[in-house]
C-alpha cells in the first residue's frame, strides 16, 4: 500500500528558471536512466521475489525512487515553468509547451515516450541484483553530468543529494548480491563446463603498427586463469611452428605458404587436424 505524504524526501529550491536545462532534466523523469524506471523495475523484482529480505529491500528502494521521482518532477517543473507564459521559453521545446502546458511528463530529454522496454527483470535475484547495480551507476553518471550544466545552487544541492542516494543504494544492492548462499559469479542453476570456464581468450592481439600492446590484470591472470593465446590462429600457429604436421585434410599443402594452406582449410569448411 502507498500512502504519499505532502513533503518532499529533499526540498528543492532554485533560483531564476532555466527551461533548456529543465528540458535536460526530463531525462531523469522519464528517461532510461531515471527514477520512474527505477521504481518501477525494483518493485516489480520485489513483487516477483521469492526472498522476504532482499523482497523488503527491493520494495524499499522501490519506493525511495518513487519519492525521488517526485523531487526530480518539482525541480523540473520549477524550471520549465517559464515555457507555460514566455513565447522565448517555449520555443525551447514546443512539445512541452504547447502539448505538456510548461509541464513535466513521461518523456526523455528528447521527446520520447516512457517505455517498459527501460525494465531488466529475469525473475533471477542474483541477475537483477546485477542490473540494479549497474542502473545505479549509470543513474549516478547522469547526476553527475547534470550538475556540469547548471551553475543554479538550489538546483546542485537536490542533483548532489540525488546522486549521492543512487551509491547508497548501489552500495546495498552490492551487498545483498553476497549473501543469497550462491557462489559469488554465477548465475542461474546450471554449472559452467570446468576449464574452459577460467579460460581468458585473448582475442585482440597485435602490437606497434598491428595493434596495442595485450594488457595483463586480476581478469586475466592469477585466481586460476589460463591465458589463451590468439585462440583464433591456434592452429595456424601449430603448423607454422612445427608443433602440428599437415594432415591429409590438409590436402598435404606445406606448413610454408604464408598460411595460405590453412586459410583455404578454414574457408572450405575442411574439419581440424589433430595434433600429435
Amino acid at each position: 500500500m502507498y500512502h504519499h505524504i505532502k513533503q518532499l524526501m529533499y526540498t528543492v529550491r532554485i533560483g531564476t528558471p532555466d527551461p533548456r536545462f529543465g528540458n535536460m532534466l526530463l531525462e531523469q523523469f522519464g528517461g532510461e536512466n531515471g527514477e520512474l524506471a527505477a521504481a518501477m523495475q525494483y518493485s516489480v523484482q520485489g513483487i516477483n521475489c521469492d526472498d522476504p529480505e532482499r523482497k523488503d529491500l527491493l520494495m524499499d528502494i522501490g519506493t525511495e525512487e518513487l519519492s525521488h521521482l517526485e523531487v526530480v518532477g518539482v525541480l523540473t517543473r520549477m524550471h520549465l515553468k517559464p515555457t507555460k507564459t514566455k513565447r522565448n521559453a517555449a520555443e525551447t521545446d514546443p512539445l512541452i509547451a504547447i502539448c505538456g502546458g510548461g509541464g513535466v511528463s513521461l518523456r526523455n530529454s528528447m521527446g520520447q515516450a516512457w517505455t517498459a522496454n527501460y525494465l531488466k527483470i529475469t525473475g533471477e535475484l542474483d541477475v537483477d541484483l546485477r542490473s540494479n547495480i549497474a542502473a545505479e551507476a549509470r543513474a549516478k553518471i547522469v547526476y553527475e553530468r547534470l550538475m556540469e550544466f547548471t551553475d543554479d545552487p538550489g538546483t546542485l544541492d537536490a542533483l548532489q543529494f540525488l546522486m549521492t542516494r543512487e551509491i547508497t543504494h548501489m552500495k546495498a544492492f552490492s551487498l545483498a548480491l553476497e549473501t543469497p548462499g550462491k557462489p559469488a559469479l554465477s548465475s542461474g542453476k546450471l554449472p559452467p563446463t570446468p576449464g574452459l570456464v577460467d579460460q581468458y581468450f585473448n582475442d585482440s592481439t597485435g602490437i606497434g603498427d598491428r595493434g596495442e600492446p595485450d594488457a595483463r590484470g586480476p581478469w586475466n591472470q592469477g585466481n586460476g586463469w589460463e591465458f589463451v593465446e590468439a585462440p583464433a590462429f591456434q592452429e595456424l600457429l601449430s603448423v607454422q611452428s612445427g608443433e602440428r604436421q599437415p594432415s591429409e585434410s590438409d590436402g598435404g599443402s606445406s606448413s610454408h605458404e604464408n598460411g595460405s594452406s590453412t586459410h583455404k582449410k578454414r574457408a572450405g569448411g575442411a574439419k581440424s587436424s589433430k595434433s600429435k
